[in-house]
């Protein structure tokens, strides 16, 4: 169990936190079956979000490198939040739900701190990029992927809601300040799209 400090204490304060994700959490454990789904998107989802991406490359018809920009647009978004993540993680140390007494686990421990989800920056990443690549239909396809990757996290007991909309926060700027930074129909851009 990882030791409380003062900066932990910040979060033990917000009810509301606490309440929404204990009746998230409570449903764990009463059905075997709901548990393994859930279970399964918290573990598959992530990775089968990145192949979805990684075939997107090789789709899009007439759009095909607005598509493909926006795929690098979401790359570079996932690997900046996780990296702004793990600096965050430098400096907030907030417990596991578990660890607090919150919810209750049904997946193995994690080793670092709570805030903020890598689970949830790494989705929210790639429904940013595409939403902001104006690439709509996708963008909300994988929307509803990342809310229920977000959900299983808090139903299997590893996070608190917060932490979910701290990861997402996270994955929303990187994503915008990408989005700004790395312009479509740059010389760059146009060497990397026309690859494969």
């Amino acid at each position: 169990m990882l030791d409380r400090n003062p900066r932990q204490q910040f979060w033990m304060n917000d009810h509301m936190d606490q309440a929404v994700t204990q009746w998230i959490n409570s449903f764990a454990g009463i059905s075997p079956m709901l548990d393994r789904i859930m279970i399964m998107i918290t573990q598959f989802g992530v990775p089968l979000l990145i192949l979805a991406i990684v075939l997107q490359w090789w789709s899009g018809g007439a759009s095909k490198t607005h598509v493909r920009h926006a795929c690098i647009v979401a790359g570079l978004s996932f690997l900046i939040g996780l990296g702004v993540n793990q600096i965050i993680l430098l400096f907030v140390h907030r417990i596991r739900p578990y660890d607090a007494g919150i919810t209750h686990l049904i997946i193995d421990r994690s080793a670092d701190w709570s805030f903020p989800s890598d689970h949830a920056t790494a989705t929210f990443a790639i429904v940013a990029a595409f939403l902001l690549c104006g690439l709509w239909r996708r963008g909300i396809a994988f929307l509803v992927v990342a809310l229920l990757v977000c959900l299983s996290r808090i139903y299997v007991g590893t996070h608190y809601i917060t932490d979910i909309l701290g990861g997402a926060a996270t994955a929303i700027v990187s994503a915008a300040v990408i989005n700004i930074a790395y312009r479509q129909d740059s010389k760059l851009d146009r060497w990397i799209t026309g690859l494969l």
